[in-house]
């Protein structure tokens, strides 16, 4: 009579229609899906008011982004994009902010560069050592931040973000005068040998798409960071970290050791993209092609909007990407600037960011999206043993680490 009684208490778990509706309605309500569309929405009203016609403009946007003609561009604008996004989120997950991505990016192209020129290997094994290099001179150079932060107390963001400056100050010099092409009239160093450099995917007519393989290390490095993510101790010592660094600290993460670690891979997969950008099209490192882009700052925003999960990043880096393209495309066509495209990116940014007052507990929308059941009951009381009192160590920790 006693189970009859406790099982008649329990609440009757949601049918598969009820948890497919209500996951539907989280991933409408959610404050990603809420801040695109309300910055699409601030776009067409800002094309309105300048008299272009919202839906001419948008519909350019995707047909140029993914469009026969398109669709290749956009393919190889996400691969720095991407990278560089998954780069930045790697340190994101456990709340380490890195600001670095320029110089490690550059750092990486010329090491790859550097080697590509002179290797006195194959072409094959030039290849695999120029990207190697780029990645060993990224994560060194990212790790150099970490180690100020961890034995001179530099916060990260300082580090990261002022050891940018002599990084490319220095790419620059060394474009500019030791590696610079004979008789050049730009600053970009001797083209690369034949045959090192990454292939490019095919099109139907056999010619090259301008989409190298790199596109495949991208989704390569994607795939390793989900499985350390979800799939190993590593991945939930990174993510228990960012939620509470101190709570970590507490169960016996070293924290200067995660800093280090996470900062050298972030490094190296910015060193990683920089070689590819130099194996690839057009062959040869110029000075501020990889930089004037604003790669570094369109990944971060792509790691913020994702809040730095895997799969999130790259939907994110490829929206972002298709964004850039896509914006080209439409200032031709309907003669709208392309610099609508970052106020677009910016605006989804900003609205992901007052999602603090309208998302989280008792926030109007968090209410809205609550089922209608969650209300009419009273929050169960903890149990007796939580209710102890206890201060200190076990505070819930915050997003700065204690720093």
């Amino acid at each position: 009579m006693t189970a009859i009684k406790a099982g008649t208490a329990t609440a009757n778990p949601p049918g598969p229609a009820r948890r497919v509706a209500l996951r539907v309605r989280g991933v409408v309500l959610s404050p990603v899906t809420v801040s695109i569309v309300a910055a699409l929405v601030l776009g067409a009203i800002i094309l309105a008011a300048t008299g272009a016609d919202p839906l001419t403009a948008y519909t350019s946007v995707l047909t140029s982004a993914f469009g026969s003609e398109g669709f290749g561009d956009t393919l190889g604008e996400c691969i720095p994009i991407v990278g560089l996004a998954l780069a930045l989120a790697i340190p994101l997950r456990a709340g380490l902010v890195n600001l670095g991505g320029d110089g490690q990016l550059v750092l990486g192209a010329l090491a790859a560069a550097a080697v590509g020129l002179y290797s006195p290997f194959p072409s094959a094994i030039t290849v695999v050592l120029a990207l190697l290099a780029g990645m060993l001179a990224g994560g060194l150079w990212a790790g150099l931040a970490a180690l100020l932060e961890t034995r001179c107390g530099v916060p990260l963001l300082v580090s990261s973000l002022l050891l940018s400056y002599p990084a490319m100050s220095f790419v620059s010099y060394m474009v500019r005068f030791p590696l610079l092409q004979n008789g050049s009239g730009i600053p970009q160093t001797e083209r690369l040998p034949e045959g090192v450099k990454l292939p490019e995917f095919a099109a139907g007519s056999g010619a090259g798409t301008g989409v190298s393989v790199g596109i495949v290390l991208v989704v390569l490095a994607a795939v390793i960071y989900f499985v350390v993510d979800h799939r190993t101790a590593a991945g939930y010592e990174v993510r228990m970290t960012g939620l509470g660094a101190r709570f970590a600290a507490y169960a016996g993460v070293d924290r200067s050791r995660l800093t280090l670690r996470l900062m050298f891979a972030s490094g190296s997969l910015a060193g990683l993209v920089g070689a590819i950008g130099v194996l690839g099209f057009p062959y040869r490192l110029v000075d501020g092609a990889l930089t004037s882009p604003g790669y570094t700052w369109t990944g971060l925003l792509a790691a913020l909007l994702a809040a730095a999960s895997p799969i999130g990043t790259v939907a994110a880096g490829f929206f972002f990407g298709a964004l850039t393209i896509g914006g080209f495309g439409m200032e031709q066509e309907t003669a709208v600037p392309q610099q609508l495209t970052a106020v677009l990116q910016a605006v989804v940014i900003l609205f992901l960011a007052v999602r603090g007052g309208v998302f989280r507990k008792g926030g109007w929308l968090r209410r809205l999206g609550r089922s209608p059941d969650a209300g009419s009951h009273p929050p169960p009381h903890p149990p007796p043993h939580l209710e102890t009192g206890v201060t200190g160590p076990l505070a819930p920790a915050s997003s700065d680490g204690g720093n």
